[in-house]
């Protein structure tokens, strides 16, 4: 069923189908009275035909609407229309990590890994608070926001599922292979059993696969309530001990060797970052005093030393007595009935005095205080108030919700059992200050004493300083009603390794790059000639030695780049500069002789005498030797007759004529 442009409870708009679930098709939505984009489940048809499993679903759900954490998806609405039923959730763009998992086909950084697993155990630690345990903790129900944010989804819809005879196409709602072994065998679950699953979950992060797998659900069941599983560290060296050891405490068959809460587990995942190696994981083991003591029995199996001809005063034994005597199997048979019968009347007796009648617990949300008091206490309850918050809808001085929660078909509770409520302070309105660029208690103390609550979203940012407010999703002054929570987005620093500049000037460019590169800096090359300097070597560098800069900084470093030298050799035309002589002239032979020097760059290069006559004077040993233009010039007899430039790097040869 294709429910995109409908509009649910007059409301959220379906725009477009963004996935499926074993119990749900989730939609994309606009709220149109708060105009925010949301994601709306969408109840399978399967399930909405079982009424015991939608009063369930619907309470679990109203009570897990009360949860606010920064880890945790928030619920913000629960309805039904027709026979749809829907959750209206916080909508996330991410991906699951079930998703990062696969895709990464192996293990995913310790660091990384035991980041994410902080953030679900402080959202498991703020539910379990508020008596909501989770009991379907795997890698799909946790959303890996593009900030990196890890957010659990679908508090306490599990419990609904698990307490509901209901199957999803023949298998039960969620991966047993997440399940903690008392989930498996179907026995009683608790918040020991959420950190059991978080520890599978760590588990597959940093060794790529689960602890158990099999070809059936049956077997993986078997599994977690029979076979250990093999260390983390066995299947990845990496894995530092002090996280190895949070994982199989967590994995701990029984819940008394387990972490007892999850602040407890908390503690220890934090200790890891800073001190991964350290021995502070605390292993408990069983109490081997309480051993079994052994009694000393006769030859018809009972105690020893008891009389059997007299009494203790000496008196012969009845006929009853002399009976029982005979027959020692028959007394012990008699004796075990009559101390069962006495053990049973007194457990009776015992559990008539001390386990109160049951007694109907009313609803009193939507009374005054005064009613619901005079309500709960008429059904022999005790009242009591929780708190009082602002409430948008619930009028001041009324409740706005009761713990335990009303259902009306499950609302039996031992009579003197407490009902505590919360109660509504009215409308009252808020300014939204302006807590950008303050730091972050600074910023969430401001928020408080503006009556507003305040969702810290940790975040990297380049350009503002850790623990510093970047940016708020409510803007500076606008009006909301006092009680509502403003998204504040924190900086956790650049997130990037910081290095600090070495010198390489002096250095071959090979190993410039090479150091450089290896503190992660990015290189590039300029060239420059210095004639007092090697060819080859580093003249300088953009960045300062001993500068801290952030690693992937690009650094430029200025390469000495001597100019190549190369010759050009000279031939001189001296007939043709000269005019030459005829042999028939009667002429002496200096008339036929003529000094010629050639000159490149100032300096003399060529210096003779020559007959007027020769057409091609090669200089010979005073060739052109330079890196590019040379001025040369030609004299004859000292006066000057030919200059030009030649350029070394295009001409090998050049004739004046």
């Amino acid at each position: 069923m294709n429910l995109e442009g409908k509009l649910l409870g007059n409301r959220y708009e379906m725009v477009e189908k963004i996935g499926n679930g074993g119990m749900s098709t989730v939609y994309k939505a606009i709220d149109k009275v708060l105009k925010r984009n949301v994601a709306v489940k969408i109840l399978r048809d399967e399930f909405t035909t079982d009424e015991e499993f939608i009063k369930r679903f619907e309470a679990e759900a109203q009570s897990a609407a009360r949860l606010t954490h920064a880890n945790i998806v928030s619920i913000y609405d629960v309805g039904v229309e027709g026979n749809l039923h829907y959750i209206v959730m916080e909508l996330i763009q991410g991906k699951t990590l079930k998703e990062i998992i696969i895709k990464e086909r192996g293990p995913l950084p310790w660091k990384w890994s035991v980041n994410v697993a902080i953030q679900i155990a402080s959202a498991l630690e703020t539910a379990h608070k508020n008596n909501i345990v989770h009991r379907d903790i795997k890698p799909h129900n946790i959303i890996i926001t593009e900030e990196g944010t890890a957010k659990v989804t679908d508090f306490g819809i599990a419990k609904a599922v698990s307490n509901s005879t209901i199957t999803a196409f023949g298998t039960t709602i969620g991966s047993v292979h997440y399940f903690s072994p008392e989930h498996a065998r179907g026995g009683f679950t608790d918040a020991k059993s959420d950190l059991y699953s978080l520890g599978v979950v760590m588990y597959e992060m940093l060794t790529g696969r689960v602890p158990f797998d099999a070809d059936t659900p049956v077997s993986v069941a078997l599994k977690h309530m029979q076979e250990e599983p093999e260390e983390p560290i066995e299947i990845n060296p990496h894995i530092p001990v002090a996280i190895n050891k949070i994982i199989m405490k967590a994995l701990q068959k029984d819940t008394t060797l387990r972490y007892q809460s999850a602040s407890e587990m908390l503690r220890d995942l934090k200790k890891s970052l800073k001190n991964p190696n350290g021995d502070f994981v605390e292993e408990l083991e069983y109490d081997s005093t309480a051993r079994t003591q052994k009694i000393d029995l006769d030859e018809y199996g009972e105690i020893e030393d008891i009389p059997n001809s007299r009494n203790h005063k000496g008196k012969k034994e009845g006929k009853f007595k002399q009976f029982i005597k005979n027959h020692k199997g028959l007394s012990i048979f008699i004796g075990l009935i009559l101390l069962f019968v006495l053990s049973l009347g007194g457990t009776l007796a015992v559990l008539n005095i001390t386990n109160p009648a049951e007694v109907e617990m009313p609803n009193v949300v939507g009374l005054s205080k005064e009613e619901a008091q005079k309500e709960v206490e008429t059904a022999k309850l005790k009242f009591e108030v929780e708190k009082e918050e602002y409430h948008k809808e619930v009028p001041e001085g009324y409740v706005i919700s009761q713990n335990p929660t009303y259902m009306e078909r499950f609302n039996k509770v031992k009579e003197g059992s407490i009902v505590s409520v919360v109660i509504s302070k009215g409308q009252e309105k808020a300014i939204v200050p302006n807590v950008k660029g303050k730091e972050k208690d600074e910023a969430i103390k401001l928020l408080e004493d503006t009556k507003l609550k305040a969702e810290v979203i940790e975040e990297t940012s380049k350009t503002v300083k850790e623990g510093f407010v970047i940016s708020q999703e409510t803007e500076p002054n606008t009006e909301i009603f006092a009680g509502d929570t403003v998204k504040i987005h924190v900086s956790t620093g650049t997130g990037i390794k910081e290095v600090t500049v070495v010198s390489v000037i002096g250095q071959s460019e090979a190993n410039a790059k090479k150091t450089l590169e290896g503190l992660g800096l990015k290189v590039s090359v300029a060239y420059d000639e210095d004639k007092d300097k090697d060819n080859g070597i580093i003249l300088k560098q953009s960045i300062d030695t001993g500068k801290t800069v952030d690693e992937g900084t690009s650094i430029t470093i200025t390469v000495n780049k001597l100019a190549e030298k190369k010759s050009a050799t000279v031939y001189v035309n001296v007939k043709s500069i000269t005019g030459g002589y005829s042999e028939t002239e009667n002429s002496t032979a200096t008339k036929k002789k003529v000094k010629l020097r050639v000159e490149a760059a100032g300096e003399t290069i060529f210096s003779k005498e020559v007959d007027k006559n020769e057409t091609q004077i090669n200089t010979g040993d005073g060739k052109i030797v330079a890196t590019g233009n040379v001025t040369v010039k030609v004299f004859i007899d000292e006066v000057k007759e030919r200059e030009k430039d030649i350029d070394v790097r295009t001409t090998s040869s050049y004739t004046f004529d």
